[in-house]
């Protein structure tokens, strides 16, 4: 059976031509559209926020697919995202690939008809013209994006500290030299994924159990 639940009040919603794999996992305010792929292990959950496929978007295996309050997560049109790929809170246009292993975080948008390859990554905040190619294990970063190897740190750095992950993501302050934000941050990641001991499954994974549940 699919696994797909109730989380917060929403029930994920599955177009009737699309297919969800058995063992994958859908939570929440989850809408996947026409024609759509969700394969083995994969995981769409909305935490706070929906997650939303656009026609024909394939998700391949063991892909991790997040919404967040701050930010949905959108794919439009013919995206497909590779396996073990994990996006959060992102946006993704019009047949875009996104490979395996990639990373897009928080914020970000990449233009349609773009490519992030195999381990790459799309940080925060970070905007993709249409057509962009980021490389293999590359980064993006930054409004225009920039295209760094991953090995130049500092030119990162110089443009990420401006974007403020623990402020955009967390809410906190960046601690002083020998602070950490760790304890902070377990603690409202715990709270907010505590909310899903209250989740309830949806339907048996027959088709017609659940709202849009197809097979």
């Amino acid at each position: 059976m699919a696994m797909l639940f109730e989380h917060q009040g929403h029930t994920p919603e599955v177009d009737p031509t699309a297919y969800v794999a058995p063992n994958a996992t859908l939570s929440g305010a989850v809408r996947v559209g026409p024609g759509c792929r969700i394969l083995f292990g994969a995981v769409l959950t909305a935490e706070g926020g929906p997650v939303e496929l656009g026609e024909g978007c394939i998700v391949m295996e063991n892909a991790v697919l997040r919404g967040t309050r701050q930010d949905p997560l959108r794919l439009g049109r013919h995206v497909l995202v590779g396996p073990q790929a994990y996006l959060v809170g992102c946006r993704a246009d019009d047949d875009v690939f996104l490979a395996s292993g990639c990373r897009v975080f928080n914020g970000a948008r990449v233009g349609a008809r773009s490519e992030v390859r195999i381990n790459a990554v799309v940080h925060l905040r970070t905007v993709l013209p249409e057509e962009t190619t980021v490389p293999i294990g590359w980064v993006a970063v930054g409004d225009p994006g920039q295209l760094f190897p991953p090995d130049d740190h500092g030119e990162i750095w110089a443009v990420q500290r401006e974007l403020d992950f623990p402020g955009y993501v967390f809410g906190l302050d960046r601690p002083a030299e020998g602070d950490s934000l760790m304890p902070e941050v377990s603690r409202r990641y715990g709270r907010a994924l505590g909310r899903h001991r209250d989740d309830r499954p949806v339907g048996d994974g027959r088709p017609g159990d659940g709202p849009g549940l197809s097979r």
